[in-house]
C-alpha cells in the first residue's frame, strides 16, 4: 500500500527522535565510565613513561602511592587550588605558553624523594594533534622515557611516533646544555647512530614532517616548563606525598 508524503515525514521524523534520543542516554550514562577509562589510560601512560608496568599490576594503587601530581605556570611556581585533572592539555595548547597551565607528575621514591618528573606535551604532526608525555630523571635534565600518541598520523610511517622501537631512541638524552634549553630533535633519515649525541634521536623514513611536529611539540613544552626544570636541577627534592 502506497503511504502519503506526510506519513513518510512523520514517520522517519518519529524514528529519528527516538533512535536520537537512545543514542543521548547511552552517551550520557556511558560517560561516567568513559571518563573514568580515560584516568586510567593517562595513569598507565604517566607511569609507563617511568617504569616498566607488568601485567596484574594495579594502576591505581602505584600511581596514588608514588606520584605527586600539581600545576604550575610558565614561571614554575605552583598554582594553588588546581589540580591536573581540571587541566585540558589540548585547551592549553590554544593559549600562548605564558598563559598555560602546566600539569606536573613527580615519581616519588617510598622516602618521597623524586626519583622522576613526568610533564605533558601537545602539539600537531604531519595530520593531526599528537601528545604525550616526556619523563626526566632526578636530575631534572636527562629523558627517562616518552610516550607520544597521535590521532591520525600515517599508519607505518608518522604513527610509529606510538611505538617501543622509537620512544626508546629517546631515554638517556639531554634537554639542558651548559645550563641553556637545547630539547630533543628527531633527524631526517633512519639508521643512523645517534648514540654519542645528547640531543639528537635517530629518524623515521618517509615521516620527515611528524618528526618535525614532534621536534616542535617538545621545543615548545620544554619552555613552558624550564623554569620549572631549572629551579629543580641539580636538587634532591624530597617532600611527603
Amino acid at each position: 500500500m502506497r503511504q502519503s508524503n506526510t506519513y513518510i515525514i512523520l514517520y522517519s521524523a518519529a524514528i529519528t527522535v527516538v533512535c536520537g534520543g537512545l543514542l543521548a542516554f547511552a552517551a550520557v550514562s556511558l560517560k561516567p565510565q568513559q571518563d573514568a577509562n580515560i584516568a586510567m589510560e593517562q595513569k598507565k601512560n604517566i607511569l609507563a613513561s617511568v617504569i616498566t608496568l607488568k601485567e596484574g599490576d594495579d594502576i591505581n594503587e602505584i600511581y596514588n602511592k608514588q606520584v605527586k601530581a600539581f600545576v604550575i605556570d610558565a614561571q614554575g611556581n605552583v598554582v594553588e587550588g588546581m589540580t591536573p585533572e581540571k587541566v585540558i592539555v589540548a585547551a592549553e595548547y590554544k593559549k600562548t605558553p605564558k598563559e598555560r597551565l602546566l600539569p606536573v607528575y613527580e615519581f616519588r621514591n617510598d622516602s618521597g624523594k623524586v626519583e622522576y618528573a613526568v610533564m605533558p606535551v601537545y602539539g600537531y604532526g604531519l595530520w593531526n594533534n599528537i601528545w604525550g608525555f616526556i619523563a626526566v630523571k632526578s636530575d631534572f635534565n636527562t629523558v627517562q622515557g616518552v610516550k607520544f600518541q597521535h590521532a591520525g598520523e600515517t599508519p607505518g610511517l608518522g604513527a610509529r611516533i606510538e611505538s617501543e622501537e622509537i620512544q626508546e631512541r629517546f631515554k638517556g638524552k639531554s634537554i639542558f646544555e651548559n645550563g641553556s634549553l637545547v630539547s630533543i630533535n628527531i633527524q631526517k633519515g633512519e639508521g643512523n647512530d645517534y648514540s654519542g649525541n645528547p640531543h639528537k634521536v635517530d629518524g623515521m623514513s618517509g615521516a620527515t614532517l611528524t618528526a618535525k611536529g614532534v621536534n616542535n611539540m617538545l621545543k615548545d613544552y620544554l619552555a613552558c616548563y624550564e623554569n620549572y626544570l631549572k629551579k629543580n636541577v641539580g636538587s634532591t627534592k624530597q617532600a611527603s606525598l
